[in-house]
């Protein structure tokens, strides 16, 4: 009597307890859900929501003992599967905050930063509008379903104890890194080459006629410029998102043993 009962309980432990791990790890991450505004007693009432939805079609779990070595392994594994996911979803987040970044530099509206509420973080003013306005596009193009669901096929992609993250999966991230630093500057390079242009202009006015008070004329110049520019760009916003997002699903497909 006693084995069988240890029996379920494995197999409860198994059907429920790893799938919860793999989604509190993926929660905790994310950004939006894992921004400080949200209580941990919320992020844990939706990892066991879902969990619950998720554990009773997940199949082919080992039944593992509880207090084993094994388990602690494959707690380990089922976090860092999560911890990755949300990881890439923060990846694509960065884009468009490093692009505010960057344009503020250019603009000389750097020094003027406010508290990211998202990541509990400084950063700078155009960097919070950039990422208020990919926020709500996120949620408006249902991303935060379409990220869940590749998180739950996770689950048949890369059952549970059975397998990893190979060698080829792995590569993915320096490359997904890669590929956040290259979308940002060409998020706003039409904003960075029209203000190098004009800082070239102003350094040719100083050469010719040194006379000039080229920083107290040079610096309203670049940030009316700045203002200018990104109204211009700013309605291409939600193409550029769309065109981004669905480049980043593909690789956290991939990344999730998806084809």
């Amino acid at each position: 009597m006693f084995a069988l009962t240890f029996a379920q309980l494995s197999t409860l432990i198994g059907q429920f307890w790893w799938p919860f791990l793999r989604i509190l790890a993926a929660l905790i991450t994310m950004p939006i859900f894992s921004s400080v505004l949200i209580s941990n007693r919320l992020k844990l009432l939706l990892a066991m929501f879902l969990t619950l939805l998720v554990g009773p079609f997940i199949h082919n779990v080992p039944a593992i003992d509880p207090f084993s070595l094994s388990a602690i392994g494959l707690t380990l594994q089922q976090l860092l599967i999560g911890v990755v996911f949300g990881f890439g979803l923060v990846l694509f987040f960065t884009i468009f905050t490093m692009a505010g970044q960057i344009v503020s530099t250019q603009m000389g509206l750097s020094l003027g930063s406010m508290n990211d509420p998202v990541n509990g973080v400084s950063v700078t003013v155009l960097g919070n509008i950039y990422q208020a306005a990919v926020i709500l596009l996120f949620f408006k193009l249902n991303g935060h379903l379409l990220a869940l669901q590749i998180l739950i096929n996770s689950f048949q992609q890369l059952p549970i104890g059975l397998t990893f993250f190979n060698s080829q999966q792995l590569m993915l991230i320096p490359h997904m890194a890669a590929w956040i630093f290259g979308s940002a500057l060409l998020l706003i390079l039409p904003a960075v080459t029209a203000m190098l242009l004009v800082n070239i202009a102003f350094g040719l006015m100083y050469r010719a006629a040194p006379q000039l008070n080229i920083y107290s004329l040079g610096f309203p110049m670049n940030i009316l410029l700045g203002v200018v520019i990104i109204a211009l760009t700013f309605n291409s916003l939600p193409s550029q998102f769309n065109q981004l997002f669905e480049h980043l699903l593909g690789l956290l497909n991939q990344l999730m043993g998806g084809r």
